[in-house]
C-alpha cells in the first residue's frame, strides 16, 4: 500500500506540474513555441558571435542589443493597447510572421558575403519593432488558453518552455556555426517560426470579443500607466524587473567577448554560457511550477533576488569554463525565480479589462531597459574591462535587493 501511495502522488504531482498541457490550446502553443524559440536562441548566440567577429568591440555588441530594443520605447504601450483591441492570436501571427523575414533577410546576407555589421543593427531593430507589438499580446495570450486557476502553472510552463529553449538553441548554434557557418543558423531560425504560426491557426479559441471603447488612445494608456502606479505590489515588482533588466541580465551582451577574451574560447564556448544560464532559468521555471501555491512566491522571489547578484559577483572573479557555468546555472535560477514570480503575481492581480495595457507597461519596463542596459555594460566594457563592468552592475542589483528586503517587507509575504 505504501509504494502505491507514493507512486500515486507522484503522479498526481506530475499532473500538478504539467496542469496547463491538459489544454489542447496550450499543448500548441507549447510545442509551437518551444520549437520557434529555440530557433530564435540559435540566432541570438550566433548573431552575437558574428557582430563580434566583423567589429571585435565589446561596444558594438551593446549598439546590437540597443537596436533590438529601442523600439519597445516608442512601441509598446501602443502594443498593449491593440492587445485589448484586436485579437491576440492574430497579433502574434502577424509579428512572427515578419521576424520570419527578418532571420531570412540576415541569413541571405551572411550566405553571399554581403553581410556588414550595420545590417546586423539594422535588422535588429526591425525585429525589435515587431517584439513591441508581439510581446504585450504574448503575455496577456495564456489567459484565453487556459482556465484562471491554472494561469501561474501556464505562466511558468511558458518561462519552462522559453529557458529550455534557451539551453538547446545556443548549444546548437554554437556546433552549426563552427561546421557550416551562422547563415544555417539563421536560416534555421526562420524555418522555426512557421512552428508557432501553424499552431496559432490549429487552435480552436472562443470568438473574439471586441471591448467596447472607452476613450482615445491616449486615455486607454493612461488608465494601464494608472493602474501599475497606483497598485504598490505591481510598481515594485515591475520596477524591480527592470533594474534586473537594465544592471542584471545585460551581462549576456559581453558573452562573445567573455568566451574570447577572458575564458579564451571561441563560438562553442559562447553557446554553452547561453546553455547554462538557460538550464539555469530552465531549473528556476520548473521550480515554480512545482511548487505552484504550496510555497508563498514573495518567498521564492526574495530568494531568487539575492542568489542572481551573488552568482553574478562570483563569475567576474572565475576564468575556469566549467565553474564559470555552474555560475551561469545559478545566475539564470535566480533571474527565472524572480521574473517568473513577478510575472505571476502581476497577472493574477491585474483585472481582465486592463491586462493588456498593464502587460504593456510590464514589456515596455523589462524590453526597455535591456538596450540602455546593453549600452552601459558595452560602454562599460569597452573602458574598464569586462569584468569590472559585470561587477559593477552586479553589486547595483544586490543592492536593490538589499533595499526591498529591508525597507519593503511586505514582497516576501506575497503568496
Amino acid at each position: 500500500m505504501r509504494m502505491n501511495s507514493g507512486q500515486f502522488n507522484t503522479g498526481a504531482t506530475v499532473q500538478q506540474t504539467f496542469a496547463a498541457l491538459r489544454y489542447p490550446n496550450y499543448r500548441l502553443w507549447f510545442l509551437g513555441q518551444l520549437v520557434s524559440l529555440a530557433g530564435s536562441w540559435m540566432q541570438t548566440a550566433a548573431q552575437g558571435y558574428l557582430v563580434f567577429e566583423l567589429t571585435q568591440s565589446p561596444a558594438f555588441l551593446g549598439y546590437v542589443g540597443f537596436a533590438a530594443g529601442v523600439p519597445s520605447w516608442v512601441f509598446m504601450l501602443y502594443g498593449g493597447v491593440i492587445a485589448d483591441r484586436i485579437p491576440r492570436r492574430t497579433v502574434i501571427a502577424v509579428a512572427q510572421a515578419a521576424m520570419m523575414v527578418f532571420a531570412f533577410l540576415l541569413a541571405g546576407l551572411v550566405a553571399t558575403g554581403l553581410v556588414q555589421s550595420w545590417h546586423v543593427v539594422a535588422l535588429a531593430l526591425l525585429s525589435g519593432v515587431a517584439n513591441a507589438f508581439d510581446a504585450p499580446s504574448r503575455q496577456a495570450f495564456v489567459v484565453e488558453l487556459v482556465e484562471r486557476e491554472d494561469l501561474t502553472n501556464a505562466i511558468a510552463l511558458n518561462a519552462t518552455m522559453f529557458n529550455a529553449a534557451a539551453v538547446v538553441g545556443p548549444a546548437i548554434a554554437g556546433v552549426v556555426y563552427a561546421l557550416v557557418g551562422p547563415a544555417w543558423c539563421f536560416t534555421l531560425n526562420g524555418l522555426s517560426y512557421l512552428a508557432v504560426i501553424a499552431a496559432l491557426l490549429a487552435m480552436k479559441l472562443p470568438p473574439w470579443v471586441r471591448q467596447v471603447r472607452q476613450g482615445s488612445t491616449v486615455d486607454q494608456l493612461r488608465q494601464g500607466v494608472h493602474y501599475v502606479t497606483n497598485e504598490r505590489v505591481t510598481r515594485t515588482l515591475i520596477l524591480n524587473l527592470g533594474i534586473l533588466s537594465l544592471f542584471g541580465i545585460s551581462l549576456v551582451n559581453l558573452f562573445p567577448v567573455w568566451a574570447v577574451d577572458v575564458l579564451g574560447g571561441d563560438v562553442r564556448t559562447n553557446g554553452l554560457m547561453l546553455a547554462a544560464r538557460g538550464l539555469g532559468a530552465l531549473t528556476g521555471a520548473l521550480l515554480i511550477a512545482y511548487l505552484g501555491q504550496r510555497v508563498a512566491r514573495g518567498r521564492l522571489w526574495t530568494v531568487g533576488s539575492f542568489v542572481m547578484p551573488l552568482a553574478i559577483i562570483a563569475f567576474t572573479f572565475v576564468r575556469w569554463v566549467p565553474l564559470t557555468l555552474i555560475l551561469l546555472v545559478l545566475m539564470g535560477w535566480g533571474f527565472m525565480v524572480v521574473a517568473n514570480s513577478s510575472n505571476a503575481l502581476v497577472q493574477t492581480s491585474v483585472p481582465d479589462e486592463l491586462r493588456g495595457r498593464v502587460m504593456g507597461v510590464y514589456t515596455l519596463v523589462f524590453f526597455g531597459s535591456l538596450p540602455l542596459g546593453a549600452l552601459l555594460i558595452g560602454a562599460m566594457a569597452e573602458r574598464i574591462g569586462a569584468p569590472a563592468a559585470v561587477l559593477a552592475n552586479a553589486c547595483i542589483v544586490l543592492l536593490t535587493s538589499t533595499v526591498i528586503l529591508l525597507r519593503l517587507p511586505y514582497i516576501r509575504r506575497l503568496t
